[in-house]
């Protein structure tokens, strides 16, 4: 796995989980690699995974069978669109609408150029 210095590994990791899930690699109830298992595999420390593990069980996406390992959860396709959809709305979308703003671009000029 290729990691972006410019963002942090352990959403990195959640990342990679979540677009195997959104393109059908990993299926609801599908065994997740564990911890350790998959911090080998990538060459990452197995309390970065551990963490990304953490939000991604936070996120509704995985759950844990104490003693039996990590798997993905029932809704977690839905769990990680929903999430997707909060962040760009309350993250992403503002300061798109802020550079449109400092553009002078309308409303009208923006849905002209997108299928709203």
């Amino acid at each position: 796995m290729e990691f972006d210095s410019n963002r942090p590994i352990y959403l990195q990791i959640m990342d990679a989980f979540c677009n195997r899930i959104l393109a059908g690699e990993l299926k609801e109830e599908d065994r997740v690699p564990s911890v350790r298992e998959y911090g080998a595999g990538i060459g990452v420390n197995p309390n970065t995974v551990a963490r990304s593990y953490e939000k991604l069980t936070d996120l509704g996406v995985i759950y844990n069978k104490r003693g039996i390992g990590y798997y993905v959860a029932a809704g977690a396709r839905e769990a990680i669109l929903a999430d997707a959809r909060r962040r760009f709305l309350e993250e992403e979308l503002p300061a798109v609408a802020e550079k449109a703003r400092l553009l002078g671009l309308s409303g009208s000029e923006l849905k002209k150029h997108f299928d709203f």
